[in-house]
């Protein structure tokens, strides 16, 4: 007898896991076909992006009244474009169902994949900020930094606008698949930038002395925001993988709410929030050495 409990136990523990993991994969499919789970979802996801606009509508306006004889610095136009990403994303998902049903079909995926152009261009800005301080920091010239900067996203805003061209004059998967990817390459391309600059930057405080003033501070701030961007933008380019190839992880439809979910507080919502609050110390109101306008 006791050699045959034994021999049954586990089959009972495997059976009850393969219950409870039914049971869950039902729930999941249930949520997804619902309706009202949907159009929940999508304004939770609405309210959070509302939430991270005004953090950062509210930090720009401190940094303009703390600063305001400075024109648009690096760190306000980091600010505005965070309003700008996340306060279009809480529109969207508040009117997801009606952007659902516009027309021609490109509408939609314009809608759903510009703000993840201007949320690559907001924090490909701050591994701008990141190198600059590394390079004057080594007496190497920076000119050709900025320019660089908008020559990247010059190139990345045309190939896009080119694919949606095309994808609108001949909308055939294989377009649709080829824009998923060159978006996961674009993120992996920033994740590397962050790994590159931040990394860098992090070492070169690392050989500070001890006792520099507000040395460890930065530490903690460039360490924290390395391994914040690093991992959103990697998480990103994997999920476009799937997104291009796997119709189960399709994230422009309205029948995939719990993924958007999952998705979207992964790779924005959590690193903005996070960003912002590491980043919120305002600049000295005199001798900013540290704080750079863009012209």
């Amino acid at each position: 007898m006791g050699r045959a409990e034994m021999v049954v136990g586990p089959s009972e523990k495997v059976a009850v896991v393969a219950y409870h993991l039914n049971d869950a994969i039902n729930w999941w499919d249930d949520v997804n076909r619902s309706l009202d789970w949907q159009n929940r979802i999508f304004h939770v996801l609405a309210v959070l992006y509302g939430v991270v606009a005004v953090v950062a509508l509210v930090q720009l306006i401190r940094i303009q009244m703390r600063v305001p004889e400075y024109g648009w610095t690096t760190q306000k136009v980091f600010h505005f474009l965070n309003f700008f990403v996340n306060g279009v994303r809480s529109l969207v998902f508040t009117f997801r169902r009606d952007v659902q049903k516009l027309h021609p079909e490109i509408v939609q995926h314009i809608m759903l994949d510009m703000p993840s152009l201007a949320f690559f261009t907001t924090y490909a800005l701050l591994v701008l900020f990141w190198a600059e301080i590394y390079y004057q920091a080594r007496a190497v010239s920076t000119d050709g930094l900025r320019p660089s900067f908008f020559t990247i996203n010059g190139v990345v805003y045309a190939i896009q606008i080119i694919l949606w061209l095309i994808m609108w004059w001949k909308p055939i998967r294989v377009l649709f698949i080829l824009s998923k990817m060159f978006f996961a390459g674009v993120s992996l391309f920033a994740a590397l930038g962050f790994l590159l600059y931040g990394g860098r930057l992090f070492l070169m405080l690392q050989r500070f002395p001890v006792e520099s003033r507000g040395r460890r501070k930065k530490l903690q701030e460039v360490g924290y925001v390395t391994t914040i961007c690093f991992s959103c933008f990697l998480i990103r380019c994997v999920m476009m993988c799937f997104n291009a190839f796997d119709k189960a992880a399709d994230l422009d439809v309205l029948y995939h709410p719990i993924l958007n979910l999952i998705y979207y507080l992964l790779v924005e919502i959590l690193p903005s929030s996070l960003v912002l609050f590491i980043l919120r110390k305002l600049p000295p109101k005199r001798g900013i050495t540290q704080y750079h306008p863009i012209h």
